[in-house]
């Protein structure tokens, strides 16, 4: 099963080119689905249903055209039905407090539930993949997407810090241990949750960091749009996170008589050919503006020229260690950074990447832990960090 993520600036037509991209599959033979993120039902609308007809949850989908199913992500439904879920297994322990449990019909969904409930939806869709043959998703703006798939790693790494997995092994002593330290000491039961926890979320870093996985890019030609294209793929590297193609969207045509509309189109052709700079090596896939919002299958049909999924693209992260004159050098592909937004600090067994808006805590190998760093370089989109061997650590001669 293939998985596409559909994302990129607001506005720019992130719904649309999903829609046209799962149904352009579709219709060569593939079973799709389709899911939506938007609280608002936009992809509904660019499928031509009616508002609220597509169905909650990757359950249950409903049919929209053949070989194509769609489904929505409700944080809402989401939010409740886990809290509730959660209530009964905490039931004894909510008992002994004399806590009143609280109903479904009364909850209310708390901010930032949305991308746990998104994460929640792919593994849901990952765990039916005998089912399709590509999952397409409309996902959040570029920004907000990055962050939700990046939710993961970082929770499982807070979590290991506040709770050891090791110190499990000193359930048995932890009585003793308590009158020694004179402090009580975590239950039983919250090793047991955070184990529960931490399981979760490796299914969900497991499938984010699958072959099968890519990005999509979609961004309309204005002013921002190179700049947008830049960052969002640092943001891609910085997370591993492959990109499968970059899409233009509402292309305007060039040889109109209309001298207004002539204007836009030349002002519009020059920040696409900005575009196609920033988008270096992938080729940018150009669909046109129809003069109005694509609503339904005939519609999207002449957006079908979107390219359909094939072959899982590389990662843009390789880890790649090459020995030059007694010093490792690990390779980081940075596609379009500059100099001046790079931050780089070593922190532990830990490296603290930052690149414009974006940061990530890459955790070094067993061999570069046993180095200290000895310089950086930024060349042709690659961060080279030279690591030297901590002789007291690594002596020359093993």
């Amino acid at each position: 099963m293939r998985l596409v993520l559909v994302t990129g600036a607001g506005g720019a037509g992130r719904t649309t080119v999903a829609a046209a991209t799962a149904l352009a599959a579709a219709g060569a033979g593939a079973r799709v689905l389709l899911l939506g993120t938007d609280r608002d039902d936009t992809l509904g609308a660019a499928l031509g249903l009616d508002a609220g007809a597509i169905p909650a949850g990757p359950h249950a989908p409903l049919e929209a055209a053949p070989g194509l199913l769609v489904a929505r992500v409700d944080a809402a439904d989401d939010f409740r039905r886990e809290l509730v879920a959660l209530q009964e297994r905490a039931a004894t322990a909510l008992d002994l407090l004399g806590a009143s449990p609280l109903d479904a019909d009364e909850l209310t969904e708390l901010p930032g539930s949305e991308p746990f409930a998104l994460l929640r939806a792919l593994r849901a869709a990952a765990a039916e993949s005998a089912s399709y043959d590509l999952v397409v998703v409309d996902m959040p703006p570029t920004h907000s997407a990055l962050a939700a798939l990046a939710l993961p790693a970082r929770l499982r790494r807070y979590l290991r810090r506040l709770l050891p997995p090791e110190r499990q092994a000193a359930r048995s002593l932890r009585p003793m241990l308590a009158q020694l330290a004179g402090v009580p000491m975590p239950a039983q039961w919250l090793y047991e949750a955070t184990a529960r926890w931490d399981a979760e979320l490796a299914a969900v870093q497991a499938l984010l960091e699958s072959p099968a996985l890519s990005v999509r890019l979609v961004v309309e030609p204005g002013p921002g749009a190179a700049e947008g294209l830049r960052t969002a793929r640092l943001g891609l590297a910085l997370h591993a996170l492959p990109l499968d193609a970059v899409v233009a969207n509402r292309v305007l045509p060039t040889a109109s008589p209309d001298p207004w509309l002539a204007a836009l189109s030349a002002q519009q052709q020059t920040h696409l050919k900005e575009v196609h700079e920033n988008a270096h090596p992938f080729e940018v896939h150009e669909l046109p503006h129809l003069g109005r919002a694509p609503r339904g299958a005939p519609d999207l049909a002449l957006l079908a020229h979107a390219p359909v999924p094939a072959a899982a693209a590389p990662a843009h992260v390789v880890e790649d260690r090459l020995a030059e004159d007694g010093v490792l050098v690990w390779h980081l592909p940075l596609p379009g950074a500059t100099k001046r937004e790079l931050g780089l600090l070593r922190r532990g067994d830990e490296l603290v990447l930052t690149v414009g808006p974006f940061r990530r805590l890459l955790p070094l190998p067993s061999a570069l832990r046993r180095c200290t760093v000895s310089g950086a370089a930024l060349a042709d989109g690659v961060l080279r960090v030279r690591f030297a061997p901590d002789p007291g650590l690594w002596p020359r001669g093993r």
